[in-house]
């Protein structure tokens, strides 16, 4: 079997995919790019610890001549669609990380270039490839929960001790500008892979900006609540954000003939547990509950990428879907826009008052037509005059530098101790 050549956008969020790399037998690590050269330093130094050498890179264009035929795109959230719209059009397979878009001008461009090229575009979306969310999937497919009715997932991470870290005290790092609306596959994601479903109609509402937050410096609101309609009528309420109190991952589905919900994290079996009671189920006879562990064999060995072992699973179901194999888990760049969709619009509808707004089916080229000079977001750099969006309803804040200064020297004192 000959060896898929892949190179990693990113090298710090990125080092899990090199990892995968450098342990599979299937693929081969050919270059890193990024652009910090400490990021560069480290990943060659983690390299050369394991027997492995490869091409470091800070200029992307020379990246993609080191002859790869596969990119995983582990650069900044905002930035994936870019790059994966070069890569695309230069004939190489992309996986990219959340999140797929930053505008709906982008996903334009980007279902453009995957129609075009012919070339594998993969979404990874690592919270689909828990051992529960695998399992829910597996439990709606073969009908054991009967039709879709009504879900809720929720993806609550207080950030609030590791923002220094992750945004190193700069004032417009992208988390910092993002409305709380954006990150929203990694709660609505599964219920759109578990289920097949499109979203129709999303109402969006938020938690407003609290003193957490403030200290954070960033400009969106605590967290994010949208209320989805799919498809079929079916409901999914979806909570999402960076300054909860506690943090939280949990789905719960209920079908026509029963539900299903994931351990919580934090509790005994976490993400690797579900608890079901469903019609014709022996052991829920009676009104029981059935609670097992879902974890599948091989997840002692995909746990140590990181996410619970979606790390791993990604990773593994691109490679099946570059050779074509059927059994891959595939998350498409329609699918992916569906789950970011519900946030995208779900912001839309908060800035005007929680009305209902439509999601698009992007599938229809006539439909992309109405949104390819739509670049309405949260980040400067990319809205063009007029587009421009708070990050917050009530407007942005105006922190003082010392905050930031502040946060960078706890990133600082943070490495140092490192």
């Amino acid at each position: 079997m000959e060896k898929i050549k892949i190179g990693v956008l990113g090298g710090h969020r990125g080092l899990s995919m090199v990892n995968y790399c450098v342990n599979a037998k299937d693929v081969t690590l050919v270059a890193i790019c990024d652009k910090s050269d400490a990021v560069l330093s480290y990943c060659e130094n983690w390299l050369k610890e394991r027997g492995h050498q490869v091409t470091l890179y800070k200029d992307f264009n020379d990246f993609l001549s080191a002859g790869m035929d596969a990119v995983v795109l582990a650069n900044y959230a905002n930035e994936h669609a870019p790059f994966a719209v070069e890569c695309l059009k230069r004939g190489i397979h992309v996986m990219s990380e959340c999140l797929p878009v930053e505008t709906l001008a982008q996903a334009v461009e980007l279902c453009e270039a995957v129609e075009q090229s012919g070339k594998v575009y993969y979404y990874a979306e690592n919270y689909c490839y828990f051992p529960a969310t695998q399992e829910m999937k597996k439990l709606y497919q073969n009908g054991t929960l009967g039709s879709f009715e009504y879900a809720e997932c929720e993806y609550l991470h207080d950030c609030e001790s590791i923002w220094p870290q992750i945004t190193y005290g700069e004032r417009n790092h992208w988390r910092n500008l993002m409305s709380a609306f954006y990150y929203v596959t990694h709660s609505m994601g599964p219920i759109v892979h578990i289920t097949g479903l499109r979203p129709v109609k999303v109402s969006g509402f938020s938690v407003p900006l609290n003193e957490k937050v403030r200290r954070m410096g960033a400009q969106g609101d605590s967290y994010a609540i949208e209320m989805v309609t799919m498809e079929n009528g079916g409901i999914v309420k979806s909570a999402h954000g960076t300054a909860p109190s506690q943090s939280s991952i949990w789905y719960s589905m209920y079908g026509t003939k029963g539900r299903v919900e994931s351990g919580r994290e934090g509790y005994s079996h976490d993400l690797g547990e579900v608890h079901l009671l469903a019609e014709g189920v022996p052991a829920c006879v009676g009104g029981s509950t059935l609670s097992y562990d879902t974890r599948p064999e091989d997840f002692e060995n995909a746990k140590d990428f990181g996410h619970w072992g979606g790390d791993y699973y990604t990773m593994k179901n691109f490679v099946k879907a570059i050779r074509g194999e059927k059994d891959a888990d595939f998350i498409s760049v329609y699918e992916a826009l569906d789950a970011y969709f519900v946030g995208h619009f779900g912001y839309f509808s908060n800035l005007n008052g929680g009305a209902p707004e439509e999601i698009p089916n992007f599938r229809d080229p006539a439909v992309r037509e109405r949104y390819r000079n739509d670049t309405r977001c949260c980040n400067p750099k990319v809205a063009k005059e007029g587009q421009l969006l708070p990050s917050n309803p009530k407007g942005n804040v105006e922190y003082p530098q010392s905050l930031y200064d502040e946060i960078h020297q706890k990133y600082l004192k943070k490495n140092r101790e490192n």
